[in-house]
């Protein structure tokens, strides 16, 4: 069962479970996060982001191809990490000689700081992770040319008379859409502030118990709300979510637990990516 949640502008789907699988879906940017299970929905998705290549985040990339052919779908665009670019592509050789049926993507190799644009103003930059393996976190920005602050008071006239002489009046602004951040750990937060700033975050916390200790998340690679807690007062996104649960607790045992120990200033931005009842594995 997908989980649906509605954050500012963008709506988040698709299913999250630690060390399980994770793919989202934000159509408004029409991009999917992960591949970590193939979901039929997605396939009309052309872009595809890769945070790195453990099978809970990769491993479904194959069979979302195949429902794509089967849709009539091209070759979709695949975003990832420079480090696994060969890799990738070996395994898709694999399966296309095992399934006798090409497994054809464009892949764009990403590093650290690479901006790639996405087309109508939209970019997107890759900032490292903090895992044992290459893996990246996603921030998609919005650039959008204003008129410079000297000029607004001028009259339509005047400008317009400027523009036809050739003048400068405008420049350039980004706005910081959406970050996508998981498997790390909460140094990413240090590294990368720009993440506070985001209009929508999309975070992993994959510890959320107060009884298993920090050092526990920080040993695997991982964060601990615990960590978030710590910096509560720092997050002015207008929607946090939540998402890649360990599946040591129930869907329902996180949602209280979320609810019970974040702080209130920041409980009311936060979406706890788990469905309300029912279990993790349907």
């Amino acid at each position: 069962m997908l989980t649906e949640v509605q954050a500012g502008p963008y709506t988040v789907r698709g299913i999250s479970v630690g060390g399980v699988y994770t793919s989202l879906q934000v159509p408004e940017l029409d991009v999917v996060l992960d591949a970590g299970i193939p979901i039929r929905s997605f396939a009309g998705s052309d872009r595809i982001f890769l945070s790195h290549a453990h099978p809970d985040h990769a491993s479904g990339l194959g069979s979302l191809l195949g429902i794509r052919r089967l849709l009539g779908k091209g070759a979709p665009t695949v975003y990832l990490p420079a480090e696994i670019e060969a890799p990738v592509h070996e395994a898709l050789g694999v399966l296309t000689r095992l399934h006798h049926t090409d497994m054809d993507v464009r892949t764009v190799p990403m590093l650290p700081g690479d901006i790639q644009p996405l087309g109508q103003g939209l970019h997107v930059r890759a900032f490292r992770t903090h895992h044992p393996v290459p893996s990246l976190g996603y921030q998609f920005i919005r650039r959008v040319s204003k008129l410079r602050p000297e000029f607004l008071g001028l009259p339509p006239q005047e400008i317009a008379q400027r523009r036809r002489a050739g003048e400068n009046l405008l420049i350039e602004v980004d706005h910081l859409e959406l970050a996508y951040a998981t498997d790390t750990l909460a140094r990413v937060l240090e590294t990368e502030p720009s993440l506070f700033d985001s209009r929508v975050l999309i975070l992993e916390a994959t510890f959320v118990d107060p009884k298993r200790p920090v050092q526990d998340a920080r040993d695997r690679a991982h964060l601990h709300l615990d960590e978030l807690i710590a910096q509560a007062d720092r997050f002015h996104n207008e929607a946090l979510v939540l998402m890649h649960f360990s599946q040591s607790l129930g869907p329902q045992e996180v949602h209280a637990l979320i609810r019970e120990r974040l702080p209130s200033t920041l409980a009311e931005r936060v979406h706890v990516f788990a469905p309300e009842s029912g279990r993790w594995f349907g």
